[in-house]
Formats: structure tokens, C-alpha cells, sequence
């Protein structure tokens, strides 16, 4: 079985360890009414996906 020879010093695993970051979520605006919103995803306000109405909003019930 593989054992390591020696440690590993503290620099080399912080360098490992330094992509290991939270992004936050990449958000584009939607192009009918530029409301941020996620991206190949359904807008949430307007209900549009590529140009057209995909789901009905009633902004009465909000």
C-alpha cells in the first residue's frame, strides 16, 4: 500500500486548497425585463425563456 514518505508542508496545502472557494451564481439579465435571473433558466418575474411567454406571472398575486 502507498504510504507518503513525508509530510506535506502547510504552504502546499493551502495552495491545494485555495480553489476549494464558494462563487457566487452567475445571473444575467432577462432581455424583456432586465430582472436578474439565471442563466438557460426561465425568468422568474416575467415568465419569458428565448423571446417568448413560457409561464404565466399574475403580478396580482404577488
Amino acid at each position: 500500500m502507498a504510504v507518503p514518505k513525508q509530510k506535506q508542508s502547510h504552504a502546499r496545502t493551502t495552495k491545494r486548497r485555495s480553489n476549494h472557494k464558494v462563487q457566487a451564481a452567475a445571473t444575467n439579465a432577462c432581455p424583456q425585463c432586465h430582472s436578474p435571473r439565471l442563466p438557460h433558466r426561465v425568468c422568474p418575474v416575467c415568465g419569458s425563456y428565448r423571446g417568448r411567454t413560457v409561464v404565466d406571472t399574475d403580478s396580482s398575486q404577488r
